[in-house]
């Protein structure tokens, strides 16, 4: 070994717990993947019953267009949604080398109370845990954006998290809520298509009106796989809508977020059709479409506070910080164009206000006390 230079780490040796972990890591990772094979195959064999049985042979050639524009849309989000990588914190919120130090060093208390003080003072987070502390994740060393929550299959945060999917094997967040939503229409409008276009056939089948061939078989199940998957999407799909009316996430349905005057369950909420673009975006030309349009950035979000406590920083515009059923702009940094101009119903910030309002945001945080979440 030349001077100066360090030695390459060698890899755990066969038979060590480090070395059974990595293979039980890569084992796990291939068992995730199944529900996503389980539901390409059924995929495949629907469109091999439809086509090749059903249309093909019928000369339904109105129905074989028609089918794959569904198809197509169906195989488009459903690809997004499993292969878009979640969104993560950025830098800024990743504590710094010298702050993990004096959080690991000091007791719990005042001390790792003033570390994540100091360290949280300019970002834009205005949400708690239920203790009133900063939600700060243990595992990536962060302070979690508003709506950020920490996955245990992934082993990260994930930026406005709803939930880990596994049919498709991916967090389902901030990046790719929109293709996620769009996968469940598109799944039961092919589904329904299926079920309406196969249901003549169907009904043929009980009454001997099919001649006797295999097609009978794959037309039978086609019709009872399109029916019950319809069932379930309906519902599923049913509920994300009223999510995004809401503005809310899965987990915040179970779990309201918790801001410094209070909780508040519609905290995010801004309407039904601000809350529409905040997911789809301003442009109605891609809404349809699995393309990236929300808006934001998704570490900050704009909110609507309802009795504003008087240690939260003042109201933009100078006005009084008593009123009510007011939109606020959020946080002390501005936000993006995209996301400012939901709240246009309310004066924006001055230069000067926000610039005042950035060095006493932090100092207008209550007694923190260090609380890990997952």
């Amino acid at each position: 070994m030349r001077c100066g230079k360090m030695a390459a780490p060698l890899p755990p040796a066969a038979g060590t717990p480090g070395a059974w972990g990595g293979v039980r890591r890569r084992c796990q990772r291939l068992l995730y993947w199944v529900p996503v094979l389980f539901i390409s195959s059924i995929l495949c064999w629907s469109y091999y019953a439809y086509v090749t049985q059903l249309c093909l042979c019928e000369c339904r050639l109105v129905c074989l267009v028609a089918y794959h524009v569904f198809f197509m849309l169906f195989v488009w989000s459903y690809w997004k949604t499993i292969f878009t990588l979640p969104m993560n914190p950025s830098k800024e919120f990743h504590l710094s080398y010298s702050d993990k130090e004096s959080l690991e060093r000091e007791p719990r208390g005042e001390s790792q109370q003033e570390v994540l003080r100091r360290a949280a003072k300019d970002l834009p987070i205005y949400t708690r845990t239920m203790s009133g502390a900063i939600r700060y994740c243990d595992r990536c060393h962060l302070v979690k954006p508003d709506r950020c929550h920490h996955c245990s299959v992934c082993d990260k945060c994930i930026l406005k998290m709803d939930h880990h999917c596994p049919w498709v094997n991916n967090c389902v967040g901030f990046s790719n809520y929109k293709f996620f939503l769009l996968f469940l229409a598109y799944s039961l409008l092919y589904c329904l298509f299926i079920a309406a276009t196969d249901l003549q056939y169907f009904i043929k089948f009980w009454t001997n009106g099919l001649p006797d061939t295999q097609a009978k078989f794959h037309i039978m199940f086609l019709f009872f796989a399109a029916a019950m998957f319809s069932v379930s999407l309906s519902s599923l799909f049913g509920y994300h809508c009223w999510l995004v009316s809401k503005n809310k996430s899965t987990l915040e349905v179970f779990r309201a977020p918790i801001f410094r005057h209070r909780t508040d369950k519609n905290g995010f909420s801004l309407g039904f059709s601000k809350n529409l673009r905040q997911v789809f975006g301003d442009e109605k030309k891609y809404w349809l479409l699995p393309v990236f349009s929300s808006l934001g950035d998704g570490c900050s979000f704009p909110t609507c506070l309802v009795n504003q406590d008087p240690e939260q920083a003042s109201t933009p515009g100078g006005l009084n910080s008593s009123s009510k059923n007011e939109n606020h702009l959020f946080p002390a940094k501005p936000l993006r164009d995209s996301q400012s101009h939901l709240l246009t119903d309310t004066p924006s910030w001055s230069e000067t206000t926000a610039k005042a309002e950035k060095g006493k945001v932090g100092m207008s945080n209550p007694a923190l006390t260090m609380e890990n979440e997952t």
